[in-house]
């Protein structure tokens, strides 16, 4: 019994257990820092993935023609081939928050645009409902006349990609965040892209 006093103050005087007690109290900060940089880590990714994708929808788009010239026009097949191979840029992120809309649009003059034809979805709704038909373009700022050079009408290819990025466990931002990027671009082979299907839109004619 004499020596409880001396065990009682042996114990309060230990100090062998405040790393642990430090530790406990600076996990939880640790752990919400570590999942807030896992999200924000993803966020970055997923929006590389949306830029590469717009380029590539874009790249493969303008390899077609007007029909004529040993070009080939774009059919219903293609645009869901064109379109799909953007779930395979994405990958490994899910493609399913993703929109998908590729143009194209006919420069009318330097301050003039219009939708010629549009699709959208992963499978494809043309013309899509958010670029109608012969709708206006604002287009970026002298790109009509620098790729025009004047004579018109001249034709654009463009991509846009958007996507719903959601995190997964909200410590790096609450609710979800919206990507998105778009590119126009040149036709390679011919003076304009046909997508065939819509009505109007026939073989050789630009």
């Amino acid at each position: 019994m004499r020596k409880a006093p001396s065990a009682i103050r042996r114990f309060i005087a230990s100090s062998r257990g405040v790393a642990a007690v430090e530790f406990a109290a600076i996990m939880p900060i640790l752990v919400f820092m570590f999942l807030g940089t896992f999200d924000g880590g993803r966020a970055i990714a997923i929006y590389m993935k949306v830029r590469s994708a717009t380029y590539a929808l874009a790249a493969i788009t303008n390899t077609y023609g007007n029909g004529k010239s040993n070009t080939t026009p774009i059919q219903s097949s293609d645009m869901t081939s064109i379109i799909g191979a953007a779930s395979k840029v994405l990958a490994p992120y899910d493609s399913g928050p993703a929109t998908i809309t590729i143009s194209e649009v006919k420069v009318n003059s330097a301050t003039s645009a219009t939708i010629r034809w549009s699709c959208t979805g992963t499978t494809p709704t043309c013309p899509a409902p958010n670029r109608a038909l012969n709708s206006a373009v604002t287009l970026p700022s002298n790109i009509g006349t620098t790729t025009c050079g004047g004579n018109y009408p001249c034709y654009l290819i463009l991509a846009e990609v958007s996507y719903t990025f959601t995190p997964m466990f909200g410590y790096f931002t609450s609710g979800t965040i919206p990507f998105s990027d778009y590119i126009y671009v040149t036709p390679r082979s011919s003076s304009c892209v046909q997508y065939v299907p819509i009505t109007g839109n026939t073989v050789g004619s630009c």
